[in-house]
């Protein structure tokens, strides 16, 4: 069998060589960047040859990868924005979604089903009925999950474009027996928040 090797199988061995690199990597940044580099090479060997499934496939490859280079890169200046002793930044932004919304959308009405907590990355939103303010940092929606009929007490509206990450509760329920102390911290939470809520009725109903 001959075997000639030339720029098209030059470009094909070094996308082989660069995808198995990727497939042992640990680290997610570096697989992605791996794939990538493989991507490319495999795109060049498939224009030298004419093979295009294989063309096809890495043109695909390619643009899913960045995405996800940039989703994991994005996440990581997320986490390294949070305070190192907050559990959102070593717990529960791994975990979590992300989700943009515009100004004036709302994330949540009052009555719906509460089945989500919510993490404000950047952007402000406002819990109408108490004109209370959601800054960037701030935990959301942790009252509704451990209330007896699961809904939401408050309706809350972005004031500015935001970016947000949410976690099921089920989700939060399951890191809770890798991680006991999310319980303390959603327990805390909820504290801080009822307190908070008991000022502030107090203020505008002084005895």
């Amino acid at each position: 069998m001959h075997f000639e090797l030339d720029l098209a199988n030059v470009l094909g061995l070094i996308g082989v060589a660069f995808s198995l690199a990727s497939f042992v990597m640990k680290r997610m940044v570096p697989l992605r960047a791996l794939a990538m580099v493989a991507n490319v090479f495999f795109i060049g060997y498939g224009l030298a040859t004419g093979i295009v499934p294989g063309l096809v496939l890495n043109c695909v490859l390619l643009p899913i990868n960045a995405r996800r280079m940039w989703e994991i890169r994005k996440l990581t200046a997320e986490i390294a924005r949070a305070s190192n002793e907050s559990p959102v930044s070593q717990w529960l932004l791994p975990h979590m979604r992300r989700r943009s919304l515009k100004a004036g959308a709302t994330v949540f009405r009052k009555g719906d089903v509460a089945d989500t907590i919510i993490y404000v990355a950047h952007g402000t939103l406002r819990l109408e009925g108490l004109e209370a303010r959601v800054v960037e940092g701030e935990v959301v929606g942790e009252i509704g999950l451990f209330s007896p009929d699961k809904r939401r007490t408050q309706t809350l509206v972005c004031e500015t474009d935001v970016e947000l990450y949410e976690m099921t509760d089920e989700m939060l329920f399951q890191l809770y027996y890798q991680q006991p102390q999310v319980g303390f911290f959603v327990i805390r939470r909820i504290t801080e928040r009822l307190l908070m809520d008991l000022r502030r009725q107090e203020a505008m109903n002084p005895s």
